[in-house]
């Protein structure tokens, strides 16, 4: 099943909770928890999507590369401009998922445009 969500004038959580609940396939009747569900979710227009409050100079994007001393730390504002909204996105959609061996196939039917 193909699902299309617009993130025009929306906040990033409630669309990567959307998009989480999706690709859990919370939403259908054919929910098993250790099977993948035969769902993609493609998000457009990420650009366009809100971040509210002073989230773009004050928040802080961490990423582990599993080394010592190689936790990396960025403002937002720095993850956009190198990486663009669809790396917030799916950084928040991941955080959403559970987390197991599943994750990563699931994470493969997320689509993002900007």
């Amino acid at each position: 099943m193909n699902h299309t969500i617009d993130a025009t004038d929306r906040a990033l959580g409630r669309v990567a909770t959307e998009v989480a609940s999706i690709l859990n396939a919370k939403n259908s009747i054919h929910f098993v928890k250790n099977r993948v569900a035969e769902v993609s979710v493609k998000v457009i227009n990420a650009s366009k999507m809100k971040v509210t409050g002073n989230k773009m100079k004050e928040s802080v994007h961490k990423s582990f590369s599993g080394y010592p001393g190689g936790l990396k730390e960025m403002p937002l504002q720095y993850v956009v401009e190198k990486k663009g909204f669809s790396e917030l996105l799916t950084h928040a959609v991941r955080g959403m998922l559970p987390k197991n061996k599943l994750q990563d196939i699931r994470m493969k039917n997320l689509v993002v445009e900007e």
